[in-house]
């Protein structure tokens, strides 16, 4: 097959217009508006999945903390959401995208950060110092500290990136090694169907889990900062 590799990490276009805004807007039409009286199994779930995700990362933080509620709430179940529609036939991830994953981690790291430098200065400042430093050390540790703490918008993205570019090569390359035994060696082709499928399912599960992992980072940045 001379198909690319990369194909499937191609922006799509319509007319030369890159289709992005479209994509990332269309997981949101999935989930279902609560405006029926009597709710079914499907929002039944997504209450209860959204009530547990709430509870289990907002416990922890402060009166100001639990204001981005809603927001890290919708962060992933965006990420989530997109994640494993990538993974359907013939579509696109933007979460596969360097540029995408950095346009969501860098303003929510910033937002952290900044909201803690004005709700308790002294603290923030305190963390590029640790406590009984010796004198020499002084100007290495807050240069170190400095730079880790411009690294995590970047650890944010490319954790995400990694994760999801990997899988998709994976199920590419295990796609692409069936379909050419198919018609050469039948018994080893199942083989990798079967390695195909599993790893689909396992793919499906990392997709649910570096939207939670992502949030989450972000949500522990917020209580410290908060």
């Amino acid at each position: 097959m001379n198909e690319n590799l990369f194909a499937s990490f191609i922006i799509p276009t319509l007319m030369g217009l890159p289709m992005t805004i479209l994509i990332i807007m269309f997981p949101s039409l999935l989930f279902i508006k609560h405006t029926r009286l009597i709710t079914n199994r499907i929002m039944a779930l997504q209450q209860w999945m959204i009530k547990n995700i709430t509870k289990q990362m907002m416990s922890i933080h402060s009166i100001k903390g639990q204001t981005w509620t809603l927001l890290l709430i919708s962060l992933i179940m965006f990420i989530a959401s997109t994640n494993i529609l990538g993974l359907l036939p013939h579509t696109f991830t933007p979460t596969a995208q360097l540029s995408m994953n950095l346009g969501m981690a860098i303003p929510l790291w910033a937002g952290t950060v900044i909201l803690g430098f004005r709700l308790k200065l002294k603290s923030s400042l305190a963390h590029f110092l640790p406590q009984g430093t010796p004198l020499p050390l002084i100007p290495m540790l807050i240069i170190i500290e400095t730079i880790s703490l411009f690294i995590q918008p970047m650890a944010l993205a490319v954790r995400l990136t990694a994760n999801i570019t990997a899988g998709h090569l994976l199920i590419h390359l295990i796609g692409s090694a069936t379909l050419n035994l198919i018609t050469i060696y039948t018994s080893t082709a199942m083989i990798t169907f079967i390695i195909l499928l599993l790893l689909t399912i396992l793919e499906i599960a990392v997709a649910l889990i570096q939207a939670y992992v992502f949030t989450l980072l972000v949500s522990l940045y917020l209580h410290d900062n908060s």
